[in-house]
């Protein structure tokens, strides 16, 4: 998960810069992740509630990122080339993004309180492969709006301009 987190950052890095932070966000919240999961793994009981919060509120703001400012960008820059297929497919992907974003609420929600925590600390591990899961899938998602409606509209680089295929007058 953090190579594919690396490699989408190789691919669309230095784009946008907005888009370039969020990716940057993604990472670091992987790595929490990452890092919550082998604490869950060393001796659950051990992990705390603040270390709980820390990923949650990395993980909520990389949630964020994208439902208010990645998306619209996105979506703006399809209505500004008037690509129709493009904001037909970000309809598309979006509502399937929903699914993780509800997943996300849902983990936030059960670790809210130190007395839900408290309660839900047995589920940790499992809650934590469940959202690996569901990042891993919301992260390719979000690759395809990137690469169709961002990628799509970008001017191509030099080399690439002068390798391109001319259209035949």
């Amino acid at each position: 998960m953090l190579e594919d987190t690396k490699t989408a950052l190789e691919r669309w890095g230095g784009v946008h810069t907005l888009i370039d932070r969020w990716l940057e966000q993604r990472r670091d919240m992987v790595v929490t992740l990452v890092e919550l999961q082998e604490a869950c793994d060393a001796e659950l009981e051990t992990v705390t509630k603040e270390r709980i919060d820390a990923f949650s509120e990395t993980l909520m703001d990389y949630i964020s990122g994208g439902h208010f400012e990645i998306y619209p960008q996105l979506r703006d820059e399809a209505v500004a080339f008037d690509d129709q297929e493009a904001l037909a497919l970000a309809d598309h992907l979006l509502a399937r993004l929903e699914m993780s974003t509800q997943m996300v609420l849902e983990f936030d929600n059960d670790y809210s309180t130190p007395v839900r925590c408290q309660h839900y600390a047995a589920r940790l591990p499992a809650w934590l492969e469940r959202l690996t899961k569901g990042l891993t899938e919301r992260f390719a998602l979000e690759d395809q709006l990137i690469a169709r409606l961002h990628a799509a509209h970008a001017p191509l680089h030099a080399s690439e301009a002068a390798s391109a295929p001319r259209a035949l007058s």
